[in-house]
């Protein structure tokens, strides 16, 4: 992990164009200083280009894995419960499944290629440096953290949202789409889902080595 910025990115939902315009912006904000990238799951479902997505952050891992990371979030789980799941496959395409079945071009989950759904499989649901936790969803209030519980890393809305608990680093998450399109900011936490897939925006959180909120965002919108 570098030293210098830290960009944590929020839910995707298949948007890949608007990934790839803001991956140009963290460059050009980046202005050659090394970063990271954290990217904090739901990268797949309800918008047009899944695949496409999944073949950027693959990319970007297999060029620098020290420095990109890419978190799992709900819709990657309901992915992987599709195919191992009595009825995983209907609560999957009632969550946008589908859209990410046309991206790659097929017609149910096991047909998506292998090395992709090995990919999904790996992702980790829990991420962290010296200042902060990264996390698709949250944590349970009151647990000592990273919260063990994988399901809650994945799915909590509440308490999380509404408690805004310290759990002793500052929690960046995704998960629930702030319809405004901007991130929401507390004292503890920092939600960057600003619902790209639903005409909002995608957003990176830019985090330095101080502890606390982002000191700056990007931001790109569909035209």
């Amino acid at each position: 992990m570098t030293n210098g910025l830290t960009y944590a990115v929020g839910d995707i939902h298949g948007c890949a164009g608007l990934l790839e315009r803001l991956l140009a912006r963290i460059e050009d904000h980046a202005a050659g200083e090394p970063h990271a990238l954290v990217f904090l799951g739901d990268y797949i479902d309800r918008g047009p280009d899944s695949a496409g997505v999944i073949r950027l952050l693959r990319t970007l891992q297999w060029r620098d894995p020290e420095r990109v990371t890419c978190l799992m979030g709900n819709h990657e789980a309901l992915l992987l419960a599709a195919l191992r799941e009595p009825g995983g496959m209907d609560r999957w395409c009632m969550s946008g499944g589908e859209e990410t079945l046309r991206s790659f071009g097929v017609h149910e989950a096991a047909a998506i290629p292998g090395e992709v759904l090995d990919w999904v499989e790996a992702l980790p649901t829990v991420h962290s440096d010296a200042r902060r936790w990264y996390v698709h969803a949250g944590f349970r209030p009151g647990q000592e953290a990273p919260d063990p519980d994988i399901h809650t890393r994945l799915w909590i809305r509440e308490p999380f949202l509404s408690e805004d608990h310290d759990f002793g680093r500052h929690v960046v998450h995704g998960h629930t789409p702030q319809k405004r399109g901007r991130p929401d900011i507390r004292a503890h936490r920092t939600n960057l889902d600003t619902a790209a897939v639903y005409g909002g925006a995608l957003t990176a959180g830019v985090f330095d080595g101080s502890r606390g909120p982002a000191r700056d965002f990007l931001s790109v919108r569909a035209d």
